[in-house]
């Protein structure tokens, strides 16, 4: 275990913690705890990078960490009615796809490479943006209104490219061995 991994553990424990905050309606609790495990996963990396510490675990612990936040946040955001339903559906299911076409990989013996693309990186910024603003207005800290619909859109439009960008990419790695179709 290297420090990265602590930190990457820490980010697994908060995002039980930021869920319970917005369940019983501490949304500047969320809000600060949210904002804490983005910056976590900023300096595991780059602890990571500058000292030499990566590891084999922390490349599979750090996505994990990233994706179980994403999610839990926007099923969340979606069940308290401040995210539309069909943008929670989108963001979850692509990630669920991902995941499965990891493990069918693997399953079959044809494990492919995690490696994030560019639109993928772009869709989750864009995704930790939306659920800043949303969590900034349900903790009170601004109005963000006009704002929030468009990356709203915006977000949708990087889940959609990021998932055909990854099915082509898993198609492609499949079909190379000839697993596919």
């Amino acid at each position: 275990m290297t420090l990265p991994n602590y930190i990457t553990v820490a980010r697994f424990i908060m995002v039980p913690a930021i869920i319970l905050a917005m369940i019983n309606g501490y949304m500047l609790t969320a809000f600060v705890l949210f904002v804490l495990a983005g910056l976590s996963d900023g300096v595991d990396g780059l602890i990571a990078r500058q000292f030499n510490q990566r590891s084999e675990l922390g490349t599979w612990l750090d996505p994990i960490a990233d994706k179980f936040l994403l999610v839990a946040v926007f099923l969340m955001l979606g069940w308290l009615e401040a995210l539309p339903n069909w943008l929670v559906l989108l963001a979850v299911t692509r990630d669920g796809l991902i995941v499965a076409a990891v493990m069918l990989s693997g399953l079959m013996n044809n494990p492919v490479k995690m490696q994030p693309l560019l639109i993928s990186k772009a869709n989750t910024l864009m995704q930790i943006v939306l659920l800043m603003l949303v969590m900034a207005e349900l903790a009170g800290l601004a109005e963000f209104a006009v704002l929030v619909d468009w990356t709203i859109y915006v977000v949708a439009g990087l889940t959609v490219a990021s998932a055909s960008a990854y099915l082509v990419s898993w198609l492609r790695h499949m079909a190379s061995t000839g697993q596919a179709g």
